[in-house]
């Protein structure tokens, strides 16, 4: 499943009270912890991440503690597990972890206890671990403990990675580098310490804007790459005048790379409604609807996440010749932009209207 499938799984586990104990494969570097932590923000519970490879079988279990009056042993549980109110219980990376330790945490999740502790109502067992292949250092998952999983399985996604990157602010120029080459969008490279995948190309963004080389996150090879494709952002239209509904002599460029850098840049600066409708009212004017498909599934997604949806569709609406592109791509359209908050209809006077 992709990433953007996964929030969407874990929201509806939460959503729906579902107990059951969540397992996560994938890839290093994709975003697999980041969206278990999202989702209880999101819900506002707790996020308690556990790391069994770095415990020892009394970390988990607790320590004995001798009761002389009932001549026994206690066993007094570790402070970091949860002790009332609600969250997620993540055992991150738990292939990593000996089979000792995996064994120790059976009975956690399947009977939500381990020695005298039980784990509080509303609290939920998820753990996510990385696949043999992709060469980390994993041990065998023993199948009794995978039975008590349900298992889930991640793959890297560009729509996905650009959702994520144009929401948390990412550097426009990564963003565009990365649609214009997904195959870099997650590599890895068994000879290299450092390679592409989501989480690197985080850290690159944040060097890029700082004025520094991203090879240190990404590699050699792919920097180079990047550091080329820079160089046509000095080609590229002037961003402000379409914004600004002054673009009507400024031409489409005709190379790949140059248009995905100008179609992110475009969606990436576009702050507000005004600017959202002038980018895209340029665009159905002098870009193929293939090129327009790509840039309105991230203006659309923008200007719901900053409230400026209902503006943008006024604008939309008001436009003839915008309502008249759209009746004839509708069908191109309606696929990737088809929500509950955004749906194209063709209105009973045979004229498109955003609902």
């Amino acid at each position: 499943m992709k990433p953007s499938d996964l929030a969407i799984f874990l929201d509806r586990l939460i959503r729906h009270h579902l107990k059951l104990s969540v397992m996560i494969w994938g890839p290093p570097g994709i975003g697999k912890s980041s969206i278990v932590r999202q989702t209880a923000d999101a819900y506002g519970i707790a996020c308690i991440d556990v790391r069994l490879s770095q415990l020892a079988p009394t970390d988990l279990r607790g320590l004995p503690v001798a009761d002389k009056m009932r001549r026994v042993s206690r066993w007094y549980p570790p402070e970091f597990l949860p002790h009332k109110g609600r969250g997620v219980l993540f055992l991150d990376e738990i292939n990593l972890a000996p089979p000792t330790m995996q064994g120790m945490a059976q009975q956690l999740i399947l009977d939500r206890r381990v020695g005298s502790y039980e784990v509080p109502d509303g609290w939920f067992i998820w753990a996510a671990g990385n696949r043999k292949e992709d060469r980390a250092a994993v041990f065998d998952m023993p199948a009794p403990l995978g039975n008590r999983f349900i298992h889930l399985e991640v793959e890297p996604d560009l729509d996905s990675f650009k959702a994520y990157a144009l929401a948390a602010g990412m550097h426009e120029r990564i963003i565009a580098f990365v649609a214009f080459r997904p195959q870099l969008l997650h590599k890895t490279d068994g000879q290299q310490p450092a390679w592409p995948s989501p989480r690197s190309w985080a850290m690159a963004s944040e060097l890029h804007r700082a004025g520094l080389d991203i090879a240190p996150a990404v590699g050699t090879a792919t920097a180079t790459e990047f550091n080329a494709f820079v160089q046509l952002y000095e080609q590229l239209p002037n961003f402000e005048r379409i914004l600004a509904g002054q673009g009507d002599d400024v031409a489409f460029p005709s190379e790949p790379s140059m248009r995905y850098a100008l179609i992110v840049g475009l969606a990436a600066r576009a702050q507000e409604a005004q600017q959202a409708y002038y980018a895209f009212r340029w665009l159905t004017q002098v870009a193929e609807p293939e090129w327009v498909q790509l840039c309105a599934v991230d203006l659309f997604r923008l200007m719901r996440r900053k409230g400026e949806m209902g503006n943008f569709k006024r604008l939309i609406a008001q436009d003839d010749l915008l309502q008249e592109w759209m009746a004839h791509y509708h069908g191109l359209l309606e696929a990737p932009l088809e929500t509950p908050a955004l749906r194209l209809r063709v209105h009973s006077a045979n004229r498109p209207m955003l609902m």
